[in-house]
């Protein structure tokens, strides 16, 4: 585990923001310094950050705790001013899928968890936009701080958004996972569940694609932005290297894993899925069939059961919501919403890894279907599938699950999908949903 030593003499947080007129959040994640961060969802602030005043990172079964420890040592006792609560300094990241850490390859720059407080920060609020400035170092003072928020408003304010809505060309597109291997693991999943060691198993594909000329994504969340304004979008880079090989994680996910304000807690069950219709008559006729679908229904009903007992030792009271459709631009998921209030101040990361991996993502029972996944699928998940978000200084925080997301590197890209194996599946049926859940992303780079 590598954590800042924020108890050494001196070393403390001093934090300072102001006001700013960025001219777009793209221009500003287009130049502000490598690690660079982006951050948005339904009802928060929109979030760009770049550099690295502090890192944690961690790796093992520990990971979890390894992180809030770090998180509170450098959050702790700061010197902070901030004209709004979204602008207060609040570290960014995520973590790998599996407890173990990937043994190179397409990962290798990806710890088991690794969370950045940027040294710049651009806050997009309903209220107006703030820039704020973190140092965590012993020589750090306010004086110093105030400075440099100075020069980099007038940096950032002198940009020109020169952001390009068209793609890189695709070249070529391989696929990990043969249709034929894919229908052999399918049928072996079912019948593991039908023997009764498993009720639920998510299986995933990857695919690689080769473009022509390196990918923006700056321009690309710009674009998935709108396309998909109510989904969460999210980047994370795990090194400071300011060249085209700098590994990008990112991706536009319909699912929340958990937002912790206060006592208050928010998540939902998003499992089960069909297409859209190209009339609004027969995208109801599909969103009534999906609810309708013994076979999404019951894989829904496992999500959400499973869910509630995750929170129940943690909560005075569970509520859930009416099973509906929630229609995003390619397809249609099967959504329950959930709030449960806390009994005690209860950690967001401790929730989070109570939650990790939902079975929307994972399978159920969670050991069993986690060690299916090992033996199956031919990739390393790496981070996907797995908790990206944000913590601040009072254990609040905001969780979406790295569905719908690529790891991009120069010109080359990997697109992750998946889905929920269960007793009446059918193997043509669910890879014809994967190719539907690569579109958010795909569709982007063609």
């Amino acid at each position: 585990m590598g954590v800042p030593r924020s108890d050494e003499a001196g070393t403390r947080l001093v934090s300072r923001s102001v006001r700013a007129s960025v001219p777009s959040l793209r221009a500003a994640l287009d130049a502000i310094p490598a690690p660079r961060t982006f951050w948005t969802g339904p009802d928060e602030a929109t979030v760009v950050g770049g550099g690295a005043a502090a890192t944690i990172a961690a790796d093992g079964d520990d990971r979890f705790a390894a992180v809030r420890e770090g998180i509170d040592r450098v959050l702790r006792a700061g010197d902070v001013h901030a004209g709004t609560e979204a602008a207060c300094p609040r570290l960014f990241g995520g973590f790998a899928f599996h407890d173990e850490r990937s043994d190179g390859g397409t990962w290798a720059d990806f710890p088991g968890a690794r969370f950045v407080l940027p040294r710049v920060q651009v806050t997009d609020t309903d209220r107006g936009t703030w820039l704020t400035v973190n140092a965590f170092d012993p020589e750090a003072s306010p004086a110093a701080v105030e400075t440099r928020l100075a020069d980099e408003r007038d940096r950032l304010e002198s940009l020109t958004d020169e952001g390009s809505d068209t793609s890189p060309a695709i070249v070529s597109r391989t696929r990990t996972t043969p249709r034929s291997a894919w229908r052999e693991s399918v049928e072996a999943a079912i019948e593991r569940i039908r023997a009764g060691d498993l009720q639920k198993v998510v299986l995933a594909q990857a695919l690689d694609v080769s473009l022509d000329r390196p990918l923006s994504v700056p321009d690309v969340l710009h674009r998935l932005g709108e396309t998909y304004p109510d989904c969460y979008r999210f980047l994370v880079e795990p090194t400071a290297e300011d060249d085209a090989n700098r590994p990008s994680f990112f991706g536009a996910t319909p699912e929340r894993l958990v937002r912790r304000q206060g006592r208050t807690v928010t998540t939902g069950a998003l499992a089960g899925t069909t297409g859209r219709g190209d009339t609004p008559a027969e995208d109801d006729w599909l969103a009534e069939e999906l609810l309708a679908d013994e076979k999404n229904v019951h894989e829904h009903e496992l999500v959400a059961e499973t869910i509630r007992d995750q929170l129940a030792p943690f909560a005075s009271s569970i509520t859930a919501g009416q099973r509906r459709v929630r229609r995003l631009e390619t397809v249609q998921h099967l959504f329950t919403p959930i709030t449960a209030t806390l009994d005690s101040d209860t950690h967001v990361l401790d929730l989070v890894e109570a939650l990790h991996p939902t079975p929307a993502v994972g399978g159920l029972p969670p050991e069993r279907a986690l060690a299916t996944i090992r033996e199956t699928e031919p990739f390393d998940r790496g981070w996907y599938a797995a908790p990206v978000g944000w913590v601040d200084a009072a254990g609040n925080g905001s969780f979406a699950v790295a569905i719908r997301s690529a790891l991009a590197r120069d010109t080359d890209v990997t697109l992750f999908a998946g889905v929920g194996v269960v007793a009446d599946s059918d193997p043509d049926r669910e890879w014809d949903e994967v190719q539907l859940k690569y579109r958010p992303i795909l569709d982007e780079l063609e």
